[in-house]
């Protein structure tokens, strides 16, 4: 079973010609609707479905579509789903973006936007990695520009905060002691003690705050978290098909 885009609203207006189903429909992506108060489990009637992107409509209600992202976050196949809602121009004026969104979009809009709005949402959340460039989460280390963005923001590190976030990066998932990390990133002639590196991580976690998933292992070292399944470097494949 692959991805599909979960597109919740008011039910007859679901399969509306302008409506998101029907525009995410038009570039090929497999969408399924939901109704604003079901159930969201019901989406997920065959093992191995993955929701890619949340799309909520409500009219001219955007306490009805923050009411609902609260009840469709209760499935757990749901709960971290980036999200994302459709706001009328009247709405701009009173729409929290602060609500639980990831984003907004303003209808009337085109496939094209649409679309362009959901492959960013699943860029923000998926993780990759190549030879000068890691992706966690919302944390870019781009090694060849020498800089780290946090959800696109541009983060000032010193030269060892980043020699030590890059390293990190590239070898997620495995433990390292700070004798380890004193060697690989200040070099093994370093005379400094492991407090070095303590220190460094924590000025990393000042700095870039939630969006540095380190985890420390109590006589053990430090690991950056493997990437989770379902959001490595694969972003929604919507096919080429043209609109009929």
């Amino acid at each position: 079973m692959g991805s599909f885009v979960v597109v919740i609203g008011h039910g007859p207006d679901l399969e509306a010609p302008e409506g998101a189903a029907a525009l995410v429909r038009t570039l090929g992506a497999d969408v399924r609707t939901l109704d604003l108060w079901d159930e969201g489990s019901s989406l997920f009637d065959q093992e191995g479905a993955h929701a890619r992107v949340i799309v909520i409509e409500a009219g001219e209600r955007p306490d009805l579509a923050v009411a609902a992202l609260r009840a469709v976050r209760k499935t757990i196949e749901l709960a971290e789903t980036p999200a994302l809602v459709t706001v009328s121009p009247r709405q701009i004026a009173t729409f929290d973006p602060a609500s639980g969104f990831d984003d907004f979009i303003v209808t009337p809009c085109t496939p094209v936007e649409l679309y362009a709005r959901i492959r960013q949402l699943e860029w923000r959340r998926s993780e990759f990695s190549t030879e000068e460039r890691f992706k966690v989460g919302r944390l870019l280390v781009d090694r060849a520009a020498h800089e780290v963005l946090v959800d696109g923001r541009s983060i000032v590190l010193t030269a060892k905060e980043f020699a030590l976030l890059a390293f990190l990066a590239q070898n997620r998932g495995r433990v390292f002691s700070r004798d380890t990390l004193l060697s690989r990133v200040w070099g093994a002639r370093y005379e400094g003690g492991a407090r070095t590196v303590d220190i460094h991580v924590r000025r990393l976690r000042m700095k870039l705050g939630d969006a540095f998933p380190l985890e420390t292992l109590r006589g053990a070292g430090y690991k950056l978290p493997s990437p989770v399944a379902g959001k490595d470097a694969s972003s929604m494949e919507l096919s080429r098909k043209k609109p009929k």
